[in-house]
């Protein structure tokens, strides 16, 4: 018997379904810690352009102004930047034309604004449910791989007329690298994905409650004027 138990022996020599499962929670774990780092800039990104904005928003500058910089090209307006645009761009559409009562003016600005906080929801939450499923269902899959290997270490036994621990340890010590594999594809992704959710629900309190704000700001200028 070979006694080279390293995981790079182990690996090479294990069985076909083994290595198969080893690649994909290999391939998912990749793919996850790709994702983790984008999205946790994605999300500082918009934490920052968030309070960025607020501060300009709530310093009493002309909002006209405030308005004519985010759409001036700039650069990309992101956030809650596109809610305060969208809003703000109806609301003058609305505004500037005869008959249309004040209240309809405020309900269409908010429309508005509701219609782009579920696109920056969308975009936020992209990628975000394949993390959950790498978490949810890696460990599985590397369970799988154990179970499969330990059956082929057995079935191996009865091949052999004194079973010793040389036989079945490395079977059961490639099978185990499996489970280990999925854990390792499983635990970051978890951890990941209930670290984003909670700043995903952060922000949209906080897009909704600029929307609210917004919106009572928007309610005085139509009656206002």
């Amino acid at each position: 018997m070979n006694a080279d138990l390293s995981i790079f022996y182990l690996v090479t020599q294990a069985s076909f379904v083994v290595q198969l499962v080893m690649l994909i929670l290999l391939l998912a774990s990749v793919i996850s810690w790709t994702y983790i780092f984008s999205k946790y800039k994605e999300f500082k990104q918009a934490v920052s352009v968030t309070d960025d904005f607020e501060e300009e928003f709530w310093s009493g500058k002309d909002l006209s102004q405030l308005y004519k910089k985010l759409t001036g090209g700039e650069f990309e307006p992101e956030g809650i930047e596109k809610i305060f645009i969208a809003g703000y761009k109806e609301f003058s559409r609305m505004h500037g034309k005869k008959g249309v009562e004040p209240v309809v003016q405020v309900e269409s600005a908010q429309l508005a604004m509701r219609i782009e906080l579920s696109r920056e929801l969308d975009r936020l939450d992209e990628r975000l449910p394949f993390l959950a499923t790498v978490g949810s269902t890696s460990p599985y899959v590397g369970l799988f791989g154990t179970v499969w290997g330990i059956m082929n270490s057995f079935r191996m036994l009865g091949n052999v007329k004194q079973a010793t621990m040389a036989h079945v340890a490395p079977g059961i010590a490639e099978a185990l690298i499996a489970t280990a594999i999925g854990l390792f594809a499983a635990i970051p992704a978890v951890i990941a994905y209930n670290r984003f959710a909670t700043r995903l629900d952060r922000l949209t309190g906080r897009y909704e409650l600029f929307i609210d704000e917004f919106t009572v700001f928007l309610q005085r200028q139509a009656h206002r004027e």
